[in-house]
């Protein structure tokens, strides 16, 4: 998935979908290519279409342009595409369906609170990689 959007102050921005195992990830791009902001994700391996939305982040230096909202928009309207459910861990995606998420799952978006499972599985996938010595 690409997306071709606009930040705020009417740049070119291109949201692209990577869904590596076990962290999958949105980012957000300038014209030039260069990543200044993501969404980090795992997709539930108990329940299929379920993505456990955990982290984002937006470079410092692009502050003040929407870039995370525009994140959050773009990952929102790509569950409603592909019908994925989203299960908010991260902060912000919480709050922005707390404020909207009627007019998410009026424009057909599903989404459920976090459990305490989600949270573990969202660590475990986080979690360094620690190779046993040989």
């Amino acid at each position: 998935m690409i997306q071709n959007v606009h930040d705020n102050t009417g740049a070119p921005v291109s949201v692209r979908l990577s869904e590596t195992r076990p962290i999958g990830t949105y980012t957000a791009n300038l014209a030039e290519g260069s990543p200044v902001g993501r969404v980090d994700f795992v997709d539930s391996p108990e329940v299929d279409g379920e993505r456990i939305v955990f982290h984002t982040e937006v470079d410092r230096k692009f502050g003040g342009r929407g870039l995370a909202g525009l994140l959050v928009r773009e990952v929102l309207t790509d569950s409603i595409r592909t019908s994925v459910t989203i299960v908010p861990v991260c902060p912000l995606f919480a709050g922005h369906l707390r404020r909207h998420g009627d007019e998410f799952v009026a424009d057909g978006g599903k989404f459920r609170p976090p459990t305490p499972a989600d949270i573990a599985l969202v660590r475990r996938a986080t979690k360094p990689h620690v190779s046993s010595p040989r």
